[in-house]
């Protein structure tokens, strides 16, 4: 690693920056949906997705990101799904009264 990179890196040049991934299918719970939405960063993603209420064409949301990281996208995925479900267990739909779950 050259100095420069050392030095961007330090500063946040964008190197190394996490980045969203797609998004993956909506999972219906308890009349919420979670769309799992991990965060690249670097070669692990870390456990991030929406949990929602859909009526009509309005749409409610809320963000969740969590410290967990995964080696694969799959992973990180299925354990968004279940990280939602446990917030939605949780705290029902006042999770949607709040700016992050």
């Amino acid at each position: 690693m050259g100095i420069g990179s050392f030095f961007g890196k330090l500063l946040g040049s964008g190197e190394g920056k996490s980045e969203a991934s797609t998004a993956a299918e909506p999972v219906e719970h308890k009349g919420l949906y979670i769309v799992p939405e991990p965060i690249k960063e670097g070669s692990q993603y870390r456990t991030a997705g929406y949990i929602e209420r859909r009526e009509g064409d309005s749409v409610s949301r809320t963000q969740f990101i969590r410290a967990d990281n995964h080696t694969s996208l799959e992973a990180a995925v299925t354990h968004a799904v279940s990280k939602g479900k446990q917030i939605i267990d949780e705290q029902g739909e006042s999770v949607l009264s709040r700016d992050h779950a």
